[in-house]
């Protein structure tokens, strides 16, 4: 059967790549940089990329001046940023804007170095303005004046060396992809002149950005784009199946998805293919969709039955569906918009880049028991692949489990919006578990439907453990959940630094709900004043802030400049509290000591 309303290039993306990858992790020695270095092993290939350490200053609710001709106020973000970055003494002829949008009362700018106009790819800048203040800015920029610099002009042909990096990345090089000319901040000091080249192999789950010298042909870095996991469905505010199925009518917010759910480039679709996603599986090397003339998709699953039956087929994409359009929808209001980085294909001229809705390949058969997102820049599709889970007879179905689906629905949303759309941003190890650990927090915020604050575990069902995935139930109860960021000394794995980081929002989320209440619109009303609805404000908004490749400092950080421009600081001292109580106090610093102090002010409210 043909599905007019899927492009060209999702049909021969899948058709072309059918390579398989292999994709391993490999121990951290203790002496790794965790806010600098990833290791990893690719295609055989052992790789180590480099990222500038990130400075990162905040300036509370009454920001900080400068000296400017005009008002902020009266300038662009570009202009704006442009004329701050001057007053640093920083070159403006070497200066690229690379993308800005506006939230509430803050707007956004973000950077990118560059020599002759070739941008230097791990050298960037992120600028928040209030008013006529400037509130935070981020920077990797370098000191050019001693640095070892190559010349502009490659001595290599990239179509010399580009089969063999692709034989051993087992991806190859989208047919609409071109590759570009960067120079590459490299560990000791010295910059290479590099080609920028993107490699896919959806259905290994492979998507990567390949940094190879121009001079030499060597792969000198690679940004991996992937974090490794009527309708009848799991209701959004539940975890997986186990906790029962409803029929839902008319759950898509045309507020914020004004066609609906069901068009694609303007045609209405009678299945599960729409501007902000598309949910499909392969059997027998053809693509299934959901489909249904009346838009009724109501196939019950049965999980007493094995997930590749036609009707689970069916119920397992229509819940992928929906649950994934509506955290597009909620998330959506909290400021995850089209000008902030999102996954639309059309953006109705509201600012971003579309023609990138996300594909979510469900019963994924290249593998078991996990689940992945890749997340290239804005401009491209998102990739979701789903996984069976083979510890049960018979095995469960990931997509059934909506708190996986919503942890990974949350890296494309941190990745785009850390870095300003580039998805090069959280690459390091502690970022890296940084993203991990957002994603469980709003997987654990999606599940909390009442003012009292529950423990929260991830992927209990399919995995057949009541206490989950991970090595604790996140909890506000220091028995039940002890880590603490102390635990980062050991903790050299992105999921186990993201079980730290996660643990802490989960008591921010508790200490903001037992302060400032709870609201029961927190999926449709971002403007309310209650403590769950604060926190999603809070969440999204610091990843607009914070610099590129953050520590647990700077995220922290983040959340009080965050906290500064939408609410002036309202919430500072319950946040810090919070953390401080899990060890990322005021005090805290890059050699993960516990430390419980807060200010001076916070220490009697």
């Amino acid at each position: 059967m043909a599905f007019p309303h899927i492009p060209t290039l999702f049909f021969s993306l899948f058709i072309a790549l059918v390579l398989v990858s292999s994709v391993a992790a490999i121990p951290y020695p203790p002496t790794s940089k965790h806010a600098t270095h990833r290791r990893r092993v690719i295609g055989g290939r052992r790789l180590e990329s480099y990222h500038p350490r990130s400075t990162f200053k905040t300036f509370g609710t009454n920001g900080a001046s400068f000296t400017s001709d005009q008002p902020l106020s009266k300038l662009s973000i570009e202009a704006s940023a442009r004329t701050y970055m001057s007053s640093l003494g920083v070159d403006t002829a070497g200066l690229l804007y690379q993308s800005g949008f506006s939230s509430g009362q803050t707007r956004y700018a973000y950077l990118k170095q560059s020599l002759n106009g070739t941008p230097i790819s791990n050298a960037v800048a992120n600028v928040a303005f209030k008013g006529d203040k400037v509130v935070s800015y981020g920077s990797s920029f370098l000191d050019l004046t001693s640095a070892r610099i190559p010349s502009a002009t490659p001595t290599i042909n990239l179509e010399d060396v580009l089969p063999q990096i692709q034989a051993d990345f087992k991806a190859t090089k989208p047919a609409d992809s071109e590759p570009t000319l960067e120079y590459l901040v490299k560990s000791d000091g010295s910059l290479a002149l590099t080609y920028v080249v993107q490699l896919r192999n959806i259905l290994a789950g492979a998507a990567y950005e390949v940094f190879v010298d121009a001079k030499s042909g060597e792969v000198v870095s690679v940004t991996d784009f992937v974090a490794h996991a009527t309708y009848t469905v799991v209701p959004i505010d539940k975890a997986s199946i186990a906790d029962g199925l409803e029929t839902v009518t008319d759950p898509e917010d045309t507020t914020v998805s004004p066609l609906g759910w069901h068009t694609f480039d303007g045609e209405i679709t009678n299945t599960t293919v729409g501007n902000n996603l598309i949910a499909f599986s392969i059997r027998n090397g053809s693509i299934e969709l959901q489909e249904s003339t009346n838009l009724t998709f109501t196939e019950k699953y049965d999980d007493t039955l094995a997930p590749n039956t036609t009707a689970n087929g069916n119920a397992a994409r229509a819940n992928a569906f929906y649950v994934l359009n509506l955290v597009h929808d909620i998330v959506y209001r909290y400021g995850f918009t089209e000008e902030a980085f999102n996954f639309q294909q059309d953006n109705f001229g509201k600012g971003g880049v579309g023609n990138d809705s996300v594909q979510v390949f469900v019963q994924d058969s290249s593998g078991f028991n996990n689940a992945f997102f890749a997340t290239p820049p804005d401009g491209e599709s998102g990739m979701c692949s789903m996984f069976i889970w083979d510890l049960t007879e018979p095995n469960r179905d990931g997509a059934m489990q909506n708190d996986i689906l919503i942890h990974e629905m949350t890296h494309g949303i941190t990745n785009r919006m850390t870095g300003g759309g580039t998805a090069r941003c959280l690459q390091t190890v502690e970022s890296g578990g940084l993203g991990e650990g957002w994603s469980d927090a709003l997987a654990g915020w999606m599940q909390q439907s009442a003012p009292t604050t529950k423990d929260i575990t991830l992927a209990s069902y399919v995995s057949d453990r009541p206490k989950g995935i991970r090595r604790f139930p996140y909890s506000v109860n220091a028995t039940t959940n002890p880590l603490r960021y102390s635990n980062l000394k050991q903790d050299t794995e992105v999921h186990r630094i993201g079980e730290v980081w996660a643990n802490m929002l989960h008591n921010v989320y508790a200490s903001l709900v037992d302060e400032f209440d709870y609201s029961t619109e927190r999926f449709t009303n971002p403007d309310c004043s209650s403590g769950n609805v604060v926190f999603l404000r809070l969440f999204i908004d610091a990843l607009a802030i914070q610099p590129c490749n953050p520590t647990f400092v700077q995220a922290r950080d983040a959340w009080i400049q965050a906290d500064a421009n939408r609410y002036d600081g309202k919430h500072r001292c319950t946040v810090l509290k919070a953390f401080a109580s899990r060890g990322l106090g005021a005090d805290a610093g890059p050699e993960f000591d516990d430390d419980e102090t807060v200010p001076d002010d916070c220490s009697d409210s």
